[in-house]
């Protein structure tokens, strides 16, 4: 990550490269590259759905922070981002077309992202900054081969 925040962006890398992402999103660069890979309906997901896979996301904290495959205060702070969204918060985050190509992998990293940028922010960390809480090895610990 690079520090472009005076400038209303953060760049994120992947193994395609670079991009710039908004700094009011919680989304990252695998959620964007959906956006731009897939605008298919221009149809986002129901808040059901939504909540459905913060659930998900939040017993998979639990466990996985009880289990230490994850430490305590990561675990903690993506189940109060999970929290958060089932309260209705950062809906307007869940950007991924519905009728995404994929079995819903992107969906599920844009689910990821979101969880993990706002569990960085409840630690004290930045958006983007993923060496603390990654979407790949916190939030989606063991949940699929993404």
């Amino acid at each position: 990550m690079s520090d472009s925040s005076a400038m209303g962006y953060r760049i994120e890398r992947d193994s395609m490269g670079d991009r710039q992402i908004s700094d009011t999103a919680y989304y990252g660069i695998q959620t964007l590259r959906a956006i731009e890979n897939f605008p298919i309906s221009g149809l986002r997901p129901l808040p059901t759905y939504i909540e459905a896979f913060a659930l998900i996301k939040k017993a998979t904290a639990v466990a996985n922070s009880e289990l230490d495959c994850i430490p305590a205060d990561v675990g903690e702070a993506i189940v109060k981002a999970a929290d958060e969204v089932l309260a209705g918060q950062l809906h307007d985050q869940f950007v991924v077309d519905i009728y995404q190509a994929g079995a819903g992998t992107s969906h599920h990293m844009n689910v990821n992202e979101v969880l993990a940028n706002r569990a960085l922010e409840l630690l004290g960390g930045e958006k983007g900054d993923y060496k603390r809480v990654s979407p790949n090895d916190h939030v989606n610990y063991g949940q699929s081969t993404k």
